[in-house]
C-alpha cells in the first residue's frame, strides 16, 4: 500500500504588472518518495524590493532540487532547515545593496505524516471532515497601519527563523497552500465556502484564485491544494510513534511461538539485548532481536532498537543483512536473515591471522559497506571482527547497528563514549563529535588486528584514558608485509584524523593500486624493518669480538 495524493495549483497575475507568485510541486519516483516524500510549495516575492519574482522563483527551483539530494537518512525538518538556510545567504548576496526577499511555505508529505516549513505571511490549511484549520502563523507587525509589513522572510535577515511543524496524516484530508492575495480577500469563511461547493481541486483551485480578485484583491493570487487519498507504509518516525502499542516479549523459550514464528534457541543476552534464533512458516531460519525484560523503560532503549531497524533497512544491500518486513509483528523487535558462515573474531581465534591474498579480499569489502554506510549519512561506530560475519559463499556483511548514528537524527546521552576501547579513535577520547574518520580509524584498527593478531596502541580497557604516539609497525608481526601496505594501514591508524584518509573510497583505491604490486615477494632484509636492532646486534658482537681479543692477548 503506497502513499496515494490528489493535487490542484491554480494562479493569476491580477491587476499587476507582473506575476511574483512561484508554485513547485514534486512527485518523484517511488523510491525517492518513500525516503523524502512528495513536495509542495509556495513562494510570494516582494514587490517593493528589488525583484521579487526572481526570489520566489529561484528559491522554489533550489528546494526541489536540492531537497531530493539530502541524504535519506536525514529528517525532513534538518534537510529544509539547511536548504532555507543557504537560499536565505544566496538571496542576500545577490540583492547587490537592494534586498531580494520572497515568503516561502513548504509542505513535505511521506508516509504517514507530514512536515510544514513556513516563513512570512503565505497561509497553509488543514481541512478534514468539514472544519479548516490554519497551520501557520503570519511573520507580520501586529501593529495598526503594519499588518502587511513583513518581520520574516527569505533574504530579510542574516540569521532566518523558520516555523516548522510537524504531524500525522488522514485520509480523506486537504491541505491548502495560499498566498495573501488570496486568503486576506476571502478570508476563512469564503475559502470554505468554496471547498464545501467544489469537490473536484482543480475547481476548486480555480475558483479561490478567481473569487479573491473578484472580491477585490489587488495583488497576485495563487492557490495550491492537495489531498491525501490513501495513507502510505509508516517509516521510521511512524514506526517510532507506535511504541507505546508494542510491548516487549516475555522470555521465549525453544518450541514457543510469537506472531507466527517459532522460537529455536536464544543465541546470545547483553543488557541491552536478546537475540534468537526463530524459523518461518517455511522453516528458514532468522534472526529475532528484542530488549529484555524491563529495558524498555529505559530511556531510548525501544527507540534505539528500531532505530537500528530504519538503518538497516536503508542500507539494504549484499554487505549487510537482510531486514525482514514482519508487517504483522505486535511485539518490540526486528528480524534479520540468519547467514551460514562465521564471524571474523572467531575466524582469527581459531586460525590466527589472515593470509594475505583472503585478508586484502576482506579488507576491500570492509571498505566497500563502509563507503555505502557514509555515502547515506550514516556511521557504525563498532566496527570490529566480531561485528564482521564472513558467509560460506565469501560474502563480507557488516553487522549490530545498535551504535549507529545518523547526524541531526541520533543522540547520546551526555559523556557517552560509544564502542568498543580498542577501537575507539583517539579524538573521540577527548570529547570530539562522531564522524566519518573515526568509523575509519576502527576499520584500521580491525583490518590491522586481522593481519598481525595484535593492536597498533595494544589493548585498551574500559577504565582507561589511552594515550597515543605512534603505531607499532605491522611489519614487526607479519615479515611478509609489502612496504605499500604497511604504510597503507600506519596512515589509517594515525592518531592525528587529519592524516588518516578522508573517505572509504580514497583509501579503497590506494589498496587496489598496491595490489598490483608482488603480494608474495620476497620478505624484506631484517636490516630495513628493524635497523636499530640490527645495528645495536652488530654492536653488542663486535664488543664481544674485542673483548674475547683482549682476552687472548692478555692470556698470551
Amino acid at each position: 500500500m503506497s502513499l496515494q495524493l490528489s493535487f490542484a495549483q491554480a494562479t493569476a497575475t491580477g491587476p499587476r504588472a507582473e506575476n511574483q507568485d512561484a508554485l513547485r510541486l514534486v512527485t518523484p519516483a517511488p523510491e525517492l518518495a518513500a525516503s523524502k516524500g512528495y513536495l509542495f510549495a509556495l513562494a510570494d516575492g516582494v514587490s517593493q524590493c528589488a525583484d521579487g519574482g526572481l526570489a520566489a522563483r529561484a528559491s522554489l527551483q533550489a528546494l526541489a532540487l536540492d531537497y531530493y539530494a539530502t541524504p535519506a537518512t536525514w529528517a525532513v525538518p534538518q534537510a529544509l532547515d539547511r536548504l532555507l538556510l543557504a537560499q536565505n545567504r544566496w538571496l542576500r548576496a545577490q540583492g547587490s545593496g537592494q534586498p531580494l526577499l520572497t515568503t516561502l511555505s513548504a509542505l513535505v508529505i511521506r508516509g504517514r505524516r507530514f512536515t510544514l516549513a513556513h516563513v512570512g505571511d503565505c497561509r497553509v490549511y488543514r481541512w478534514h471532515q468539514g472544519r479548516l484549520h490554519c497551520l501557520s502563523e503570519d511573520h507580520v507587525w501586529d501593529q495598526p497601519g503594519m499588518q502587511h509589513v513583513l518581520k520574516r522572510a527569505l533574504g530579510l535577515d542574516q540569521h532566518l527563523l523558520v516555523d516548522y511543524l510537524e504531524g500525522e496524516l488522514h485520509s480523506g484530508e486537504s491541505y491548502l497552500l495560499l498566498s495573501d492575495g488570496v486568503w486576506a480577500s476571502l478570508g476563512d469563511q469564503g475559502i470554505l465556502s468554496v471547498l464545501r461547493e467544489h469537490a473536484d481541486l482543480q475547481e476548486a483551485a480555480n475558483t479561490l484564485v478567481a473569487s479573491a480578485h473578484l472580491c477585490g484583491s489587488q495583488d497576485n493570487a495563487s492557490a495550491l491544494l492537495v489531498r491525501v487519498e490513501q495513507l502510505g507504509p509508516a517509516n521510521l518516525g511512524d514506526t517510532l510513534a507506535q511504541l507505546q502499542q508494542w510491548p516487549v516479549p516475555t522470555a521465549l523459550r525453544p518450541g514457543q511461538l510469537i506472531d507466527g514464528w517459532r522460537v529455536d534457541a536464544q543465541l546470545a543476552r547483553s543488557r541491552q539485548s536478546l537475540l534468537y534464533r526463530v524459523h518461518d512458516s517455511q522453516g528458514h531460519p532468522w534472526l529475532l532481536k528484542t530488549l529484555p525484560t524491563g529495558q524498555e523503560t529505559h530511556a531510548g532503549a525501544a527507540q534505539r532498537l528500531l532505530q537500528e531497524e530504519w538503518f538497516l533497512r536503508r542500507v539494504a544491500g549484499r554487505h549487510f543483512p537482510e531486514v525482514h518486513a514482519a508487517s504483522h509483528r505486535q511485539h518490540l523487535y526486528y528480524l534479520m536473515r540468519e547467514y551460514p558462515g562465521q564471524t571474523l573474531a572467531t575466524l582469527l581465534t581459531e586460525s590466527g591471522p589472515l593470509p594475505l591474498v583472503q585478508w586484502l579480499e576482506v579488507a576491500r569489502q570492509l571498505l566497500q559497506a563502509v563507503g555505502v554506510l557514509h555515502r547515506r549519512n550514516l556511521l557504525h561506530r563498532d566496527i570490529k571482527p566480531d561485528n564482521l560475519h564472513l558467509g560460506e559463499d565469501g560474502q563480507l556483511r557488516l553487522l549490530d547497528f545498535g551504535l549507529a548514528y545518523c547526524p541531526g537524527l541520533s543522540e547520546d546521552a551526555p559523556h557517552d563514549l560509544p564502542g568498543t576501547p580498542s577501537f575507539i579513535a583517539p579524538e573521540a577520547f577527548e570529547g570530539q563529535p562522531p564522524s566519518p574518520r573515526q568509523d575509519l580509524y576502527a576499520l584500521g584498527v580491525t583490518l590491522y588486528q586481522l593481519l598481525t593478531g595484535h593492536y597498533p596502541y595494544g589493548e585498551i580497557e574500559a577504565f582507561q584514558h589511552p594515550r597515543f604516539n605512534n603505531p607499532i609497525n605491522p611489519a614487526r608481526y607479519r615479515p611478509d608485509l609489502p612496504e605499500w601496505l604497511q604504510r597503507n594501514l600506519e596512515q589509517a591508524v594515525a592518531a592525528d584524523p587529519a592524516q588518516r584518509f578522508e573517505t572509504a573510497e580514497q583509501w579503497l583505491l590506494l589498496l587496489e593500486r598496491g595490489d598490483r604490486q608482488e603480494l608474495t615477494g620476497r620478505p624484506r632484509p631484517l636490516l630495513e624493518r628493524e635497523p636499530l636492532k640490527v645495528w645495536r646486534t652488530l654492536a653488542l658482537l663486535s664488543m664481544l669480538f674485542n673483548l674475547i681479543a683482549l682476552f687472548c692477548l692478555f692470556k698470551g
